[in-house]
């Protein structure tokens, strides 16, 4: 069977027979010859867009994809939509709530810590440290960051105090209890530890880290922290204790010199924020720190060693006389500086739980009370500044006086004693002293207001002008206001008051030529910088003539010299003396009424160039003598001593020329017999006050 010429390809595009390739022939177009109808022209391959779609095997009809525009806006309505939430988010969290999360951010992220301000110290004249300052630890913890959340542990609380609990001496419950509090991110487990201590906790911490990272335990004490603290140390115990006065357990200076000037010693506390994780510091992080400054140095007129002197010697005298209590000052008579303040019994202010509310202040400054004959150079001082006697005007002192309805008497009964204006005031008689004071004036009221100038002028009734508070300033009632007794007895030194520090002003004064000193305590503070800032001048007041003043303290050597005298215990050898004995009937402060005695002792040495004014005062002894001249005299003496040869005062070159105590009897004296010696049946006022 023979094929046609015009058979089918066979799909190579060769012709069948012989394979030559198969002509195209073209097909007529639309319009053309022929007439016939237009055909459409077929679409070739190469004009379809994409691959062609396969016939399905089984001879069904073809696939068509899916137009992609559609799902791509679908795709794109939902990224919009997902970016939209996201950027509503972040705006939120960046601008409508971005405080809020800051500040929890740097709850947990930074801790801030107080940088203490390091309190400057307290030193005596000559630089010796009375109080300083040394580190210490306060031990802190972040409860927060011992919560299962943060430790992966239920009961890390728990582990955590049994580790502490031996390092910091406490209870391992009261600690667990701490860490356990719920919501606080703070709480205090000790005060005031030494830096041994918080070494130990270091070490503790750097162990359990450890622990941690190598896979054992859980780390349990991230969250312990140290807050520096600075401790106050008293080096030297109970000395000036009531001077310096203590610290409390938050840092605030509480009585004496530590309260008055508390904030020049405090400085200003600093500030330091740092990153943390995990309750550890990062050491690459930033840090804000506003360091502390420190407080300036206080130094004082103190002297250490005499304050040492008179504190020991006032406490075995008031320990041997069984007394209530007792104070010494010693004063510079030319500058008005107190070189010590002394008081028995005092405190300790390293540990004030042995100390009593009665213990804790100063006594020498606080204590209000009947001065008694040493208040004597007053009314003597007047007498001789008024030019109404000399220390040679004769004096017949009797056995009582009769004076405003009552008795006065001297301490001892006597014979009419004959004695000159010197020997009143060395015998320390009551009745003498107030013959003498009534030639101030006219009539009685007249001498009231004349002494009470001369009172006042002293720096009786008023505050020293130290500038401490708790001062009294002591009572002293207008002459207007002095009582029937009051006009007799205030001669002799009762019915006034006073404290110890403006007893020993009076003396001070005498000493320095009748010129009063404000008395000082503070010679200048030194500020970080090294600088030294020096106290203000203290005030000068004229109060009687060099002359009166140096009569005075030959009159006040006869008390000392004279074998007649009532101060001869407070002999020095080697330098010569002025001094006056007292001894006062003494109000309790529990009833208000007379009970016991105040002895007393005021002097200077040397009395020819004055340069260390002394005062002691014991309050109510109960076993052997309470005259001053026996107890107090011996205080003087010691502590008066020390301090010349402290200070390396030069030994007196020449005695003091004796002066006459007594006169011949039956020679007519100034303010003698006539009345005088007259008897009266009123009570007996001022029996012990003569002061012996």
């Amino acid at each position: 069977m023979t094929t046609r010429g015009t058979g089918k390809s066979s799909g190579d595009g060769s012709d069948g027979r012989d394979g030559a390739p198969r002509r195209r022939v073209p097909r007529p177009t639309s319009g053309s010859a022929g007439g016939g109808a237009a055909r459409p022209r077929p679409r070739t391959r190469a004009a379809t867009p994409g691959p062609r779609p396969r016939r399905p095997a089984d001879g069904g009809p073809r696939l068509r994809l899916a137009a992609p525009r559609p799902r791509l806006r679908l795709v794109s309505v939902g990224l919009t939509l997902l970016l939209l939430v996201f950027t509503v988010r972040l705006l939120q969290v960046q601008a409508v709530d971005a405080g809020e999360y800051t500040e929890k951010a740097k709850v947990n992220r930074y801790v801030p810590v107080a940088l203490s301000a390091e309190r400057g110290a307290i030193t005596d004249r000559n630089g010796a440290e009375l109080a300083t300052t040394v580190d210490a630890y306060d031990i802190v913890a972040d409860p927060y960051l011992f919560t299962p959340k943060q430790t992966d542990v239920r009961d890390a609380p728990r582990r955590a105090a049994e580790v502490l609990a031996p390092v910091l001496k406490a209870d391992p419950q009261e600690i667990r209890a701490k860490l356990a509090t719920p919501g606080s991110r703070y709480v205090k487990l000790a005060s005031m530890r030494t830096p041994q201590v918080w070494n130990k906790i270091k070490k503790l911490k750097s162990e359990s880290a450890e622990r941690e990272v190598a896979g054992g335990r859980p780390d349990v004490l991230g969250g312990v922290f140290p807050k520096k603290r600075n401790k106050r140390v008293y080096p030297n115990g109970d000395l000036a204790a009531g001077i310096l006065g203590f610290v409390n357990a938050a840092g605030k200076g509480r009585g004496g010199v530590e309260r008055e000037h508390d904030k020049l010693l405090a400085g200003k506390d600093g500030k330091l924020v740092y990153a943390q994780s995990a309750g550890r510091r990062i050491p690459t992080a930033d840090a804000k720190e506003n360091p502390a400054e420190p407080g300036s140095d206080i130094e004082l007129t103190l002297d250490r060693d005499i304050q040492w002197a008179a504190q020991t010697a006032i406490e075995k005298q008031v320990e041997a006389s069984d007394a209530d209590r007792g104070y010494v000052i010693v004063q510079d008579t030319r500058t008005g500086e107190i070189l010590a303040m002394a008081n028995a019994p005092g405190f300790d202010p390293n540990d004030l739980s042995a100390a009593t509310p009665g213990t804790l202040g100063n006594p020498a400054l606080e204590d209000a009370y009947e001065p008694g004959s040493v208040n004597k150079v007053i009314s003597m001082a007047a007498v001789l500044e008024e030019g109404v006697a000399a220390p040679d005007t004769r004096v017949t002192v009797p056995n009582v006086l009769p004076r405003g309805g009552h008795a006065f008497h001297d301490d001892v009964e006597h014979p009419t004693w004959y004695l000159t204006l010197n020997g009143v005031l060395a015998k320390s008689s009551n009745i003498g002293t107030i013959l003498a004071v009534e030639q101030l004036g006219k009539n009685q009221k007249q001498a009231n207001r004349i002494l009470h100038s001369y009172l006042s002028d002293f720096g009786l009734g008023r505050r020293s002008g130290l500038g401490v508070a708790g001062e009294t300033p002591g009572l002293l009632k207008p002459a207007a206001q002095w009582d029937a007794a009051q006009q007799y007895t205030i001669p002799f030194g009762q019915g006034l008051s006073i404290n110890a520090l403006q007893a020993a002003s009076v003396y001070s004064t005498v000493a320095n030529g009748g010129v009063r000193i404000e008395p000082s305590l503070v010679r200048g503070s030194r500020g970080p910088d090294g600088r030294f800032d020096p106290a203000p001048e203290p005030g000068r007041d004229r109060v009687v003539s060099e002359k009166t003043a140096k009569t005075l303290a030959r009159m006040l050597e006869s008390v000392v010299d004279d074998e007649e005298g009532t101060g001869t215990k407070a002999r020095i050898p080697g330098y010569r003396v002025a001094g006056k004995t007292g001894t006062s009937n003494r109000v309790d402060p529990q009833t208000g009424r007379y009970r016991g005695y105040t002895a007393s002792f005021a002097g200077f040495a040397p009395a020819d160039a004055p340069r260390v004014t002394v005062y002691c005062a014991i309050q109510n002894p109960t076993e052997g003598s309470y005259f001053g001249g026996q107890i107090c005299g011996p205080v003087y003496h010691k502590v008066m001593e020390f301090a010349l040869k402290t200070l390396q005062v030069p030994p007196t070159g020449v005695e003091a020329p004796p002066m006459p105590v007594t006169f011949g009897a039956g020679t007519d004296g100034t303010g003698a017999g006539g009345d005088g010696a007259a008897g009266g049946t009123g009570p007996a006022v001022g029996r012990a006050a003569a002061g012996r």
